[in-house]
């Protein structure tokens, strides 16, 4: 008799086209830095400060998002977001002031997105899977690069023509599209369609969900999770992490590229290529997570992360070479890589029970060191007229970080 197909992918299938949706959300800062220049003349570096405080809030928001899906449901919590970034994005066709850039863009936006992030998906993961959880948080992760594939290159050519409002306007369509999606299709737990996660034993017993104040639930474990060593490593790596990823390639990879006489669309459209590998590897990453040491995998990502950044200022090229070709499928197998390790090892800082909140705040240093690689990466542009001090400093922490997070303690979880 043929098995039915457990419910849990189902919801791991919604949860994928919503993150992909987001994804396209994400990609379009990098593409709107050179349009908003030309159009509306405003400095590279102011730009990228609203760049920065999107990144910022995308992370700090993310804590306290895992606590309110458990306090009012992931399906509110994720429709609030898609309505609140719809509405951010539509807002910036009439701004005229670099301020509206940073209230729209960077703080409504960054709320939005964060709300969602890839704290939507750990949560999913978590609750969802008890076999496979690795390989769902690998695919689930690889559904932000699977969206830039999509969207980087259209919302690149429709911020040189029309404009830079046009890419804006599909960003909010597309927002508002998925809140029904959501609505009638996602389910929030398998207890609430009285079934049992995938992978789960017959005596399985679903976690007691924390319905008290989000804010006080995040803050509480985030007061017993600097009392562990292993929370520390995580924080300090996956700051890293953003500083080499969304910070910096994510933000400044189109202007870098155009700075040596690339056309930005064919810019975009190797950043984008970037997210088809990234699916590559991030999915990869998630089946050894299943099965190999998190730390070793971390120490491989983070070292061969570092040494292709050393490389990158000498094969930026006005068209397209080898050597560029080579870093562009590197860098995205190793681009997200690192989500399914971590996510493994924020389980055991607090427990499972409070593994997504645990990596909220994991995230939130993500997008912190995203944020001040996204404005710091600009004023050193300013400052030395090109990106090479930048790649440096960021390679250089990455083959740090590679040696630090060998020393975190880990005990394997029984499937």
């Amino acid at each position: 008799m043929k098995q039915k197909l457990h419910p849990a992918w189902i919801v791991a299938a919604i949860t994928f086209f919503t993150l992909f949706a987001t994804a396209g959300f994400r990609s379009a800062p990098s593409v709107l830095i050179l349009p908003l220049e030309e159009d509306l003349g405003w400095r590279r570096d102011v730009i990228s400060a609203a760049v920065a405080i999107n990144v910022l809030l995308y992370g700090l928001t993310a804590p306290f998002a895992a606590a309110l899906m458990e306090r009012f449901t992931v399906r509110k919590v994720v429709m609030a977001a898609l309505f609140t970034v719809g509405t951010g994005a539509l807002g910036t066709i009439w701004m005229t002031k670099s301020w509206h850039f940073m209230l729209l863009w960077g703080v409504v936006v960054g709320v939005g997105t964060g709300s969602m992030a890839l704290v939507f998906a750990a949560t999913v993961a978590n609750r969802w899977f008890v076999k496979r959880r690795g390989l769902v948080v690998g695919i689930l992760t690889a559904a932000a690069a699977s969206g830039q594939l999509v969207f980087l290159p259209g919302l690149s050519k429709l911020a040189i023509d029309p404009g830079w409002r046009a890419s804006s306007l599909v960003i909010a369509l597309g927002a508002y599209l998925m809140v029904p999606l959501i609505f009638f299709f996602f389910k929030e737990s398998p207890q609430s369609i009285n079934t049992t996660p995938y992978g789960a034993e017959s005596d399985w017993v679903p976690p007691v969900l924390n319905k008290g104040s989000a804010a006080k639930n995040a803050i509480d474990s985030l007061k017993a999770a600097v009392k562990v060593r292993n929370f520390w490593y995580l924080t300090g790596s996956f700051f890293v992490c953003g500083l080499s990823t969304s910070g910096l390639i994510g933000t400044h990879f189109i202007p870098a590229a155009h700075d040596h006489g690339m056309v930005t669309v064919t810019a975009a459209s190797l950043l984008a290529l970037i997210g088809v590998f990234d699916v590559i590897g991030t999915i990869f990453s998630g089946v050894l997570t299943d099965r190999i040491d998190p730390r070793k995998l971390l120490f491989f990502y983070y070292f061969l992360r570092g040494l292709s950044l050393f490389l990158l200022p000498s094969i930026l090229f006005s068209t397209l070479h080898p050597s560029t070709l080579v870093f562009i499928i590197f860098y995205g197998l190793d681009w997200v890589a690192t989500v399914p390790p971590t996510v493994l090892l924020c389980r055991q800082v607090l427990g499972p029970d409070k593994g997504a909140v645990i990596y909220g705040w994991v995230f939130a240093a993500h997008q912190i060191g995203g944020s001040i690689a996204a404005l710091g990466a600009a004023l050193l542009r300013v400052k030395f007229g090109d990106y090479a001090t930048a790649f440096y400093i960021t390679g250089l922490l990455c083959v740090v970080t590679s040696y630090f997070v060998l020393q975190m303690n880990w005990v394997k979880e029984d499937k």
